[in-house]
């Protein structure tokens, strides 16, 4: 229980989108969502194939990774098992920790009282716009119900339960179950395992969580585009969780959505409270400059290494395989 109530802001930081979810494209496409897509693939799944990067006989494989997915899918793919057994470096995917000690933590709970509710006891209806608001209602009394305490949180909060209920009640999860059974293969197979993550300062925990309860946050756009994902989104989710789990690359790629990741995770990365700490700066560049340093460790000591990325950072002129080309390595998609 300590773990899910320290600092709620640490799931919320730049762990949203500049650290977060899939590639966005401006606005969604109505048409590649059809009937019978909308029904998901459940059972045994592949996934997508496997990125080939090498030099000379050197060869890291990178298997992209992917949310939401269908609930009741299970990912099972020979590809990714039979490589791992020949595996001697297992990447795992990069992340940021803000983490404070078990003892440390207890102290903080009383300042955690109150922390997801909106300054001086406003409402959503006072914090957000009319329409905003307005298209609140509705897909509250569908996917959260009757729950009064929630119009006192602050939207970036209600964003995020918002759109949890909408997946659970679409059939789809965020949850990392394909995630696990890679570490549950790279532990039994006692696989080296090279972490790229950053450790967020957390020295002043508490005038942190003291800062952000009295600050204002800009979340306004981050609830507006959540909402969207919800009423236009829905199938097109559908769709994309069936072509991962059909390994269809490309179909995912030609579906755009509301960025609503990105507009979230701004929100907190613009705050004061988080301007004012340099070591919570630049979060997405830090952490890929060390994936790519472990990436070409990997690859300089290992004929055959493993990593596990998203999506979103394996495809595109911006993605860490993009950064590994431009080294002279020999980046190869999957079929």
């Amino acid at each position: 229980m300590l773990k899910r109530l320290l600092p709620t802001i640490c799931l919320l930081l730049p762990l949203t989108a500049a650290l977060a979810q899939e590639a966005t494209p401006p606005a969604p496409t109505e048409e590649a969502a059809s009937e019978t897509e909308t029904i998901l693939l459940v059972g045994q799944r592949p996934g997508p194939g496997l990125w080939k990067v090498s030099k000379g006989d050197h060869v890291l494989w990178v298997f992209g990774s992917y949310s939401p997915l269908p609930v009741k899918m299970e990912w099972r793919s020979q590809q990714v098992e039979s490589i791992l057994a020949q595996s001697q470096e297992y990447l795992a995917p990069p992340l940021a920790h803000a983490g404070v000690g078990f003892w440390r933590g207890l102290t903080l709970l009383p300042s955690l009282i109150g922390m997801k509710k909106n300054p001086d006891g406003a409402t959503l209806q006072d914090v957000l716009p009319a329409d905003v608001y307005a298209r609140w209602q509705p897909l509250k009394a569908k996917y959260i119900g009757k729950d009064s305490g929630i119009e006192r949180e602050r939207p970036i909060f209600v964003a995020d339960t918002l759109f949890s209920a909408g997946l659970k009640q679409a059939g789809l999860t965020s949850g990392n179950d394909v995630g696990r059974k890679i570490d549950d293969i790279v532990k039994q197979r006692k696989i080296k395992v090279t972490s790229s993550s950053i450790e967020l300062p957390m020295d002043d925990a508490s005038s942190m969580l003291s800062d952000f309860k009295k600050s204002q946050l800009a979340d306004t756009e981050c609830f507006s585009k959540t909402l969207a994902r919800l009423e236009s989104d829905i199938d097109a989710m559908r769709v994309r969780a069936n072509a991962w789990s059909k390994g269809d690359i490309e179909a995912i790629q030609k579906l755009s959505y509301p960025d609503q990741e990105s507009a979230c995770g701004d929100a907190i990365r613009n705050a004061e409270f988080v301007k004012n700490r340099p070591g919570w700066q630049n979060v997405a560049e830090r952490k890929k400059a060390l994936w790519l340093k472990s990436a070409e460790g990997a690859l300089g000591a290992n004929t055959t290494s493993f990593a596990m990325l998203r999506l979103s950072d394996i495809v595109g002129p911006d993605s860490y395989l993009t950064a590994l080309k431009a080294k002279g390595y020999e980046v190869v998609s999957p079929d």
